[in-house]
C-alpha cells in the first residue's frame, strides 16, 4: 500500500510542478490544466489499452501485497 500512496503522490507533486510552471508562463489554469491532460487525448485505442493494463496491474500487485500482508499479519496474532 506504501508504493500505491508514494506512486499518487509522486504523480500529484509532478502535476502540480507541471501546472504551476505553466502558470507561470502566462497561461491560465484551464489551459495549464488542459496541457497537463492533453497528452491521453492523442492517445490510440492500443495505447490506452496498454496504459491501463500496466496501471490495472500495478494496483492489483499492490493490493494483493496488502491483503497477503494483512492476512499473514492476522494469522499470526
Amino acid at each position: 500500500m506504501k508504493i500505491l500512496g508514494i506512486s499518487l503522490l509522486m504523480m500529484a507533486c509532478l502535476m502540480g510542478f507541471s501546472l504551476s510552471i505553466d502558470i507561470i508562463q502566462g497561461n491560465d489554469f484551464s489551459q495549464a490544466l488542459y496541457k497537463a491532460i492533453n497528452p491521453f487525448r492523442v492517445m490510440e485505442v492500443s495505447e490506452l489499452f496498454v496504459l491501463f493494463f500496466l496501471l490495472s496491474l500495478f494496483v492489483a500487485e499492490s493490493l494483493y501485497l496488502y491483503i497477503k500482508k494483512k492476512s499473514k499479519a492476522t494469522n499470526q496474532s
